[in-house]
């Protein structure tokens, strides 16, 4: 029965404590889940009105406790935290998997001459780029000139840094050229995201106290929130761009790969796949969504702000961005 829920779930938490490493990872199996990605706009729109109305204190009829749950994580797969506005499909952290295993696993399949890589590298950081921005942190707006111009220096910045460790690979053994696309990505990822989120460098990112009251805007918070940001996809990109090539240069040589060579590029993606399926949830995971720093190490101004507003506050909240 409905008057059996309790208002008392804290759905503006996940489900699981996020103080732990497991209990972050098992929250973003739940968000990068890519079976959300197939959810109709109905199917979302039922999510939405759920959550809002639980969070303004009024029950659905017959909802269940799983089903508050589900409904929260179908919302979060597909709004954007700060903003509440619907994101851009392929740019949700649930496209993540079938979308990075499709561009990953050509990468790693047409490495071997240039046109490819510039293809491959464009299509990849065209498609960071979305994340990126999709994912932002804060509810800033951008305009189309601040993202052009951070699509544009970040995508080229990524092609240069393909093709100059593309070069460097050729005096190299075979099964090193291999990792070119690993090395390119992980450095791209340094390039790319913080241009797509350059604005929350500049502006800074609202930050919270323990309640979620806004403090004020700290681009100190935004610093941090990239660098976690940068690490966790370097990360994401380790299992899928490493152990694939190993496997491939292994299966190469097997008599049915060259009697099959157009098994080369399905092969590679469903590698990659099985991969990201567990890399993508547990590098999400390496840090807290709901971030922290010491009032400290603000920028001054703000310091004093908030010893002036909340003087028994240490310790400030922020949403990282995925």
């Amino acid at each position: 029965m409905s008057e059996d829920l309790s208002l008392n779930i804290n759905i503006k938490e996940p489900r699981w404590d996020q103080g732990t490493f497991m209990g972050r990872a098992k929250h973003f199996f739940m968000v990068t889940d890519p079976r959300n990605v197939l959810l109709s706009s109905e199917k979302l729109e039922e999510a939405r009105v759920i959550v809002e109305n639980y969070r303004a204190g009024t029950v659905t009829p017959g909802l269940t406790e799983d089903e508050l749950w589900r409904a929260k994580y179908t919302y979060d797969s597909a709004f954007h935290p700060d903003t509440g506005e619907k994101m851009f499909v392929i740019g949700r952290m649930s496209a993540q998997v079938p979308m990075n295993m499709s561009i990953t696993g050509c990468m790693l399949t047409f490495y071997r001459t240039t046109p490819a890589v510039v293809f491959w590298q464009w299509v990849n950081q065209s498609f960071n780029a979305i994340v990126n921005y999709t994912n932002r942190s804060g509810d800033a707006p951008i305009t189309m000139n601040q993202l052009g111009a951070a699509y544009v220096s970040a995508t080229t910045g990524a092609v240069v840094t393909a093709l100059g460790l593309k070069s460097l690979a050729t005096r190299l053994p075979p099964i090193v050229s291999r990792f070119v696309p690993f090395a390119a990505v992980a450095a791209a990822n340094c390039i790319n995201i913080p241009f797509m989120r350059q604005r929350e460098l500049k502006y800074g990112i609202p930050v919270m106290d323990e309640n979620g009251n806004r403090l004020g805007e700290s681009a100190n918070a935004a610093k941090q929130a990239i660098i976690q940001v940068v690490v966790s996809r370097i990360g994401m990109a380790v299992p899928a761009m490493a152990i694939p090539p190993v496997i491939m240069n292994a299966l190469e040589k097997k008599a049915f790969m060259k009697r099959f060579p157009i098994l080369n590029a399905p092969v590679q993606v469903g590698l990659v796949g099985l991969c990201l399926v567990f890399a993508t949830p547990l590098c999400c995971a390496l840090f807290p969504q709901k971030s922290s720093m010491s009032v400290s190490g603000l920028e001054a101004d703000l310091q004093e702000r908030i010893r002036q507003l909340s003087p028994e506050t240490t310790t400030v909240y922020f949403n990282k961005g995925l």
